[in-house]
């Protein structure tokens, strides 16, 4: 089958939530509003999470794996997503589910008219200090970079691969996709999304890389906003 889309899934130690993953992506694909596949990106899990992860890819022809050697982080699996991707399309889910991907359908309707479409979560089903520290992340994200999101933290994203694959990674830059973006004058949107309760596995980030760490990352944002290159090739003789 000649797939459209890829769905990378990063993994961390979620044993716990790999066989929901498995149902709710593969009832996803039989509904997905352009062809699918998904790629789990296992990111040095020291749990049951790779053998999970094999099964499943095995009884599913749409999934695959890339297995890192050692953790190094959302960032990284995301770039690595975006590195094995060939199709036309890619989508981003975390393995906690806390959002459905039968709501990628909802952000496939804009992907035509801009390079990368956000979902925002509404009704937040997370703690109280963990939307509060969301907000305020949000806020001073919004301050630096100007890229209007609401919600850049939310996993639920579909950008033009070509897109994505230009864009230059660095540890923590999952939360400046849009403003990235932005830099390659490209078009982007957000668009409300369904928030649920996580039902197994803990959450791998803390106040510090929830607040303290996106706070640093916006000055090596400026950084690099300043020195970024972008052109367009008129004409060439190639």
């Amino acid at each position: 089958m000649a797939y459209k889309l890829t769905i990378i899934v990063p993994v961390y130690n979620e044993e716990s939530n790999l066989e929901r993953v498995e149902k709710e992506l593969s009832n996803y694909l039989k509904i997905a509003a352009v062809p699918t596949s998904v790629l789990f990106i296992n990111d040095g899990s020291i749990d049951k999470s790779q053998t999970m992860i094999e099964d499943i890819c095995n009884r599913n022809e749409a999934f695959e794996y890339i297995l890192f050697k050692k953790n190094r982080g959302l960032s990284t699996a995301i770039k690595a997503g975006f590195d094995y991707t060939d199709t036309e399309l890619v989508g981003y889910i975390d393995s906690d589910l806390q959002t459905t991907p039968e709501d990628f359908n909802r952000l496939l309707e804009h992907i035509d008219n801009n390079e990368l479409v956000t979902g925002v979560r509404i009704n937040r089903k997370d703690s109280f200090i963990k939307n509060l520290s969301s907000k305020i992340a949000n806020v001073i994200r919004r301050a630096f970079t100007k890229d209007g999101m609401d919600d850049t933290n939310c996993p639920l994203k579909i950008i033009k691969t070509d897109y994505a694959k230009r864009i230059p990674m660095f540890r923590g830059l999952h939360r400046f996709l849009p403003a990235m973006i932005l830099l390659q004058n490209g078009r982007v949107t957000q668009i409300p999304v369904r928030h649920f309760s996580r039902t197994a596995g803990t959450s791998k980030f803390g106040l510090w890389n929830r607040l303290i760490g996106p706070l640093l990352d916006c000055f090596a944002y400026l950084w690099m906003k300043r020195k970024y290159i972008n052109y367009q090739v008129s004409k060439t003789s190639k």
